[in-house]
């Protein structure tokens, strides 16, 4: 198929790529490269699949929205999978307006595309914040979001929002992911294990946020592209269940879909801290602090859903996750270290 991927520079984004790429597909990959995080990782990435045969980039905003309507006009894609976005719980709050730009006018001009160009299914990413406030256990899509803790939240749930207006006005079939805390190779430098790895690296202390309490549901990469491709191989179909009197969030008469994908075991952040020291053959210096502003204490996926439509398997333990972060780190890093990103974020 040929398939556009936003975001296709970023973390998911690159290795979602890489699998629909080695599967034979024709992928054109969408990113405008910005420096939220150090753009060499991004270009890197690039280089990569560069490489691979149906590779092509086109750097180009979401928020452009003339650009964006000739893309979409010129390629007729059969399937879009839109990761484009700005990241970041903490970033969010100090500037709220790029999330504008880039989750709320970005997606309207990926939908619009979808909707004049005969796209058969759009699969869009979601977030775990999405979840806020809730504390009811393991985190379900039948659940209701309606109390996010950041603004970057409330920019993914709004999408959601957005995406199921599409596919009950102009029946485009769209599928929404929330994702949950992915590390791995490749991964964003303003992510927890990014930073604890550097400095744990450089003998200088870690900032450890809620006393370590924190139980995160991380979810490996590998794992994560997986259910990216298998969740747009499965174009989303209405729900003749569905019940306006009881609604579920989940579904829809429209074809509309929301999925959890995360890993199903969440892990206490000490016991992710104690793996990487023993990757890394070092000890951390541990900074305690309480919790974040716009952070949550846990999260824990439901991934039922996921599993029983698309055959979504997370198979990857964090002591083999982390290791094989450690490992690419390693490598990628061997001449020098990588800049110092600005924000902690736990995802």
């Amino acid at each position: 198929m040929k398939i556009l991927v936003t975001g296709a520079a970023g973390f998911i984004g690159y290795h979602t790529a890489r699998k629909l790429l080695e599967r034979g597909d024709e992928v054109v990959g969408l990113d405008n490269l910005n420096d939220y995080y150090d753009v060499r990782i991004k270009q890197a990435r690039l280089e990569l699949l560069g490489k691979l045969p149906g590779f092509r980039f086109v750097k180009l905003d979401l928020a452009d929205r003339e650009g964006m309507a000739k893309l979409f006009a010129a390629e007729k894609f059969e399937r879009v999978i839109h990761l484009g976005a700005q990241a970041g719980v903490r970033y969010s709050i100090q500037n709220p307006l790029a999330y504008v730009d880039s989750n709320l006018v970005g997606t309207t001009n990926v939908l619009e595309g979808c909707r004049h160009n005969g796209v058969e299914h759009l699969v869009y990413a979601s977030t775990s914040s999405v979840y806020g406030a809730n504390t009811n256990m393991p985190f379900s899509v039948h659940q209701n979001v309606d109390h996010p803790l950041s603004f970057y939240a409330a920019t993914k749930k709004a999408n959601e929002l957005m995406a199921h207006t599409y596919a009950h006005h102009y029946s485009l079939p769209v599928t929404g992911l929330r994702f949950f805390t992915v590390y791995g190779p490749w991964g964003r430098p303003d992510m927890a294990l990014f930073l604890f790895t550097r400095n744990i690296l450089e003998g200088k202390p870690i900032d450890v946020f809620n006393y370590g309490r924190h139980r995160r549901d991380f979810t490996y990469v590998g794992d994560i592209a997986e259910g990216v491709v298998r969740a747009c191989d499965r174009v989303a179909t209405g729900n003749a269940d569905w019940d306006s009197d009881r609604p579920d969030p989940g579904s829809s008469r429209a074809p509309y879909r929301l999925y959890n994908i995360g890993n199903n075991q969440p892990v206490e952040l000490l016991h992710y801290i104690e793996v990487l020291e023993q990757c890394l053959g070092r000890k951390a210096q541990m900074n305690m602090l309480p919790l974040q502003a716009g952070d949550v204490p846990d999260t824990w996926a439901d991934i039922e859903d996921l599993t029983r439509d698309v055959g979504y398997t997370p198979a990857t333990p964090v002591e083999q996750g982390i290791r094989a972060f450690v490992d690419w780190y390693l490598e990628y890093y061997k001449d020098g270290g990588p800049s110092d990103p600005k924000v902690t974020n736990l995802g």
